[in-house]
């Protein structure tokens, strides 16, 4: 199967980008400082939108920049695009091939902005409309859904963060990287007990805050992709705002809580769901919050700007469990194909 094979390459992907893509990297910000960007912008699609998320959240705790989300048919159909000519725009796209996405960099280049891909194909069009080019060096992707591509657009953009801040301890942290993957690899069975419970289910909800507020986005889509299921993702605190309504005896909530920063507040929630009857399966390093779900999924202790690269990967092995447990093709998921072009 091409997806699990995929999803047991990330460690080699992650330490081939981290090992070759540091110095580009590194001149990648020169160039960037010496552009002067008042803000960032992030143009991507499907899974890369999802790491796009998760370089909002490193762009502005570690460059400082404000960092938006692009609306890609301001550019495509109302042809009223924003101002970028003090923008640094990032396209992310693993096939560099999405009309949209080609568009805004190229509107922003044209505007006199500075611009950089990060993408798998150098010779795509992404690669050709931006100045400056960060490769995944992921290898060929065979399956449709995303997952060593997704992560090491995650990798690519921890890297411009660690490059920014010049901070010694965050390239060790990056270096160290490789051998965490390999041990969430490890969370497959804890995974597969999971989907077991799910395999009924016809809807539910991922949750995440921070930097796994781009987790939760990612896990839900694979569940949409490979399995079917009408899977929303919030943030723990929107989720109260609101969508807590749903919950009721049974309902299912996949739960991604690592780190310290928002551990109290997970806590607080996972008292809620366990007294509501909700299903709760939750990914962390915290023995005291694993105890909480029906099932603990343990994730290897990494500083929190990092844990997305890791916190995704149980919800990856998830999501293929459940797609195989309802008998489904996870290679082959209904109506998709590996590259979506857009406009």
């Amino acid at each position: 199967m091409w997806i699990e094979q995929e999803i047991r390459q990330q460690p080699e992907v992650a330490a081939r980008l981290i090992r070759e893509g540091w110095e580009e990297a590194r001149w990648i910000i020169e160039e960037t400082r010496r552009f002067q960007p008042a803000l960032a912008m992030l143009a991507a699609r499907g899974s890369s939108d999802n790491a796009a998320r998760y370089g909002q959240y490193l762009l502005g705790a570690f460059a400082g920049l404000p960092t938006a989300l692009a609306t890609p048919s301001l550019f495509t159909f109302y042809r009223r695009p924003p101002r970028l000519d003090r923008t640094w725009v990032i396209g992310i796209s693993q096939s560099g091939r999405s009309p949209d996405i080609v568009g805004v960099v190229e509107e922003a280049r044209r505007q006199g902005g500075w611009t950089l891909a990060i993408t798998n194909d150098l010779s795509s069009p992404l690669a050709s409309a931006a100045h400056v080019v960060l490769p995944l060096r992921a290898g060929e992707e065979r399956a449709v859904a995303a997952t060593k591509t997704y992560t090491a657009q995650l990798i690519a953009l921890a890297l411009l963060a660690a490059a920014w801040t010049e901070d010694a301890t965050m390239r060790e942290d990056l270096l160290q990287l490789p051998e965490a993957i390999a041990q969430a690899l490890g969370t497959e069975a804890a995974a597969r007990e999971a989907a077991a419970a799910w395999w009924r289910a016809v809807h539910g909800v991922v949750i995440g805050r921070g930097f796994n507020y781009a987790t939760a986005f990612e896990v839900a889509l694979k569940l949409k992709e490979l399995t079917y299921i009408v899977a929303e993702p919030y943030s723990s605190a929107d989720f109260r705002h609101g969508p807590v309504a749903l919950v009721e005896p049974g309902f299912p909530v996949f739960l991604i809580a690592p780190g310290a920063t928002f551990r109290t507040e997970m806590e607080s929630l996972a008292h809620m769901l366990r007294e509501r009857e909700a299903h709760l399966t939750l990914c962390s390093e915290d023995p005291g919050l694993l105890a909480l779900a029906e099932v603990g999924i343990p994730l290897p202790p990494v500083p929190e700007w990092l844990s997305p690269v890791v916190a995704v990967i149980p919800g990856q092995w998830f999501a293929v469990s459940l797609a195989r447990l309802k008998g489904l093709d996870p290679d082959q998921p209904r109506g998709l194909r590996k590259i979506t072009e857009t406009r």
